[in-house]
């Protein structure tokens, strides 16, 4: 039988070690998440109990399972279209104001996950292409970064399960804009894979090889930091984003007292982010 238990001594290093590797902060009570996420690592690195993956953890000869722990510990569920009106707002608001550029938008998914944010993303440029012809007549140019391989992994391969494809996606985007392929599952269609390339980062990282973008999403993430990294996160993409860019941060997380380089501008429904000129 696998052994579990964690000491507190051993957890209070362990959170140490995440912070210090990509910001998370992990509070008092996240003992059971740390015991679910690690514990699947038990068998795949020949440990019998989970004190002993930890401290194996903190030594720095172990890349290969520091790597997997990281990437255990920072993949989060997602969904197609999550809330809605960030998708809304760049075919009603953004892309309208983006339309005669004479170069491709850019655009960041600052943590892509599995894929949906940044496919979203995609799918909703099509659309505003389909409904005005002309508008984006550059397209646009889509990048989605994430600190875990694995994940990295399934956006590149652009393949969904039936579980996946039903969260938040609708039968109409389903059947437009996905293909059955083996095995029950569906890969998202060329025309939305063209837009969209992937690759790691870690947020902790410098931004500047990524280039400048005109919006970047970055949602659901900052909840995770300490507020010094949140500070510092949005102080960089203050600095990856053109003139009057705007950056869509999740429906819970705002940027009070965190910086003073964007407007906030309130929308019906949502609120997103400007950089100030």
């Amino acid at each position: 039988m696998e052994n579990k238990h964690l000491e507190q001594s051993e957890y209070d290093k362990f959170r140490t070690f995440l912070e210090q590797q990509c910001g998370i902060v992990l509070g008092d009570n996240k003992l059971y998440l740390v015991k679910s996420r690690l514990a699947p690592l038990m068998n795949r690195f020949e440990v019998s109990s989970l004190s002993e993956l930890v401290n194996k953890t903190l030594s720095p000869h172990e890349r290969q399972l520091r790597a997997a722990v990281v990437d255990a510990m920072t993949t989060n569920e997602t969904l197609w279209f999550r809330d809605q009106y960030p998708f809304e707002l760049l075919k009603t608001k953004l892309f309208p104001e983006l339309k005669d550029l004479r170069r491709p938008v850019k655009i960041w998914s600052a943590a892509s996950s599995s894929g949906q944010e940044p496919y979203s993303i995609s799918m909703s440029v099509v659309e505003y292409q389909s409904q005005k012809p002309g508008g984006l007549a550059q397209g646009a140019q889509i990048i989605g970064t994430d600190i875990s391989n694995t994940m990295l992994d399934l956006c590149k391969n652009a393949e969904y399960d039936s579980l996946a494809l039903a969260r938040g996606l609708s039968p109409e985007r389903r059947s437009k804009f996905f293909q059955d392929s083996e095995r029950g599952m569906a890969r998202v269609n060329e025309n939305v894979r063209k837009n969209v390339t992937f690759r790691h980062l870690n947020l902790l990282d410098s931004y500047a090889l990524l280039g400048k973008f005109d919006i970047i999403f970055c949602r659901n993430v900052l909840i995770y930091f300490s507020a010094d990294v949140k500070a510092k996160i949005i102080a960089q993409f203050a600095q990856s984003l053109n003139p009057k860019g705007y950056l869509f941060l999740g429906a819970s997380e705002s940027m009070t007292g965190l910086s003073n380089d964007f407007d906030m501008i309130r929308c019906n429904p949502g609120i997103i982010y400007q950089k100030k000129s």
